[in-house]
């Protein structure tokens, strides 16, 4: 289905130069002189690789129709993920690129949500917030204060994150698998 370049969204799968793309980013530029753009980042979905690409607002773009389906989380094989259909126990293996930067915030059982084009993995998201162990925290600063200053802190799967002055190793947080930021201490 055709879409004007300036409705292009991340998480969007387009079809470019002959390839499926999924949307990472994008953003409209304005420029001094001239008309807008969109300036696109995306990611091919058969090598991984990304590249950024420009329209004019005006352009149009084959946006593919996608699916969506929940998997369950199994393993990790090398570079692909296994997942299990929940409804047939089918097993379906989906390359780990295909989660880009939130890869690291997989977890055994988890449910991902899939974007499939012809029954093709095109895309996945993992819940919004999952909850980790802090496992390293810088100490606090005398004179920092909880209002104005959050310390680094490096998480039980290896990311580091910013988190309040008052948390500190051993205990479990909520963040969210979009940007591994602190949303607050986990309960229980």
């Amino acid at each position: 289905m055709k879409q004007q370049a300036n409705l292009i969204r991340a998480g969007q799968v387009i079809e470019h130069d002959g390839r499926r793309w999924t949307v990472l980013k994008q953003q409209i530029i304005t420029p001094g002189k001239g008309g807008a753009f969109i300036q696109v980042e995306m990611r091919d979905l058969k090598t991984g690789n990304k590249t950024n690409e420009r329209w004019r607002t005006a352009d149009t773009v084959e946006r593919l129709v996608t699916d969506n389906k929940d998997f369950t989380y199994s393993y990790t094989e090398g570079d692909n993920i296994v997942l299990m259909d929940p409804e047939t126990f089918e097993q379906t293996v989906i390359p780990l690129a295909i989660l880009g930067d939130q890869a690291p915030f997989l977890q055994d059982n988890m449910t991902i949500d899939v974007d499939l084009v012809e029954g093709e993995p095109v895309g996945a998201h993992l819940p919004q917030m999952v909850t980790l162990e802090i496992v390293e925290a810088d100490p606090v600063v005398k004179g920092q204060t909880a209002s104005s200053s959050y310390k680094p802190a490096k998480l039980s799967n290896g990311v580091k994150t910013l988190v309040p002055p008052f948390v500190e190793a051993g205990e479990r947080v909520v963040v969210r698998t979009e940007d591994g930021s602190y949303v607050e201490r986990a309960k229980g």
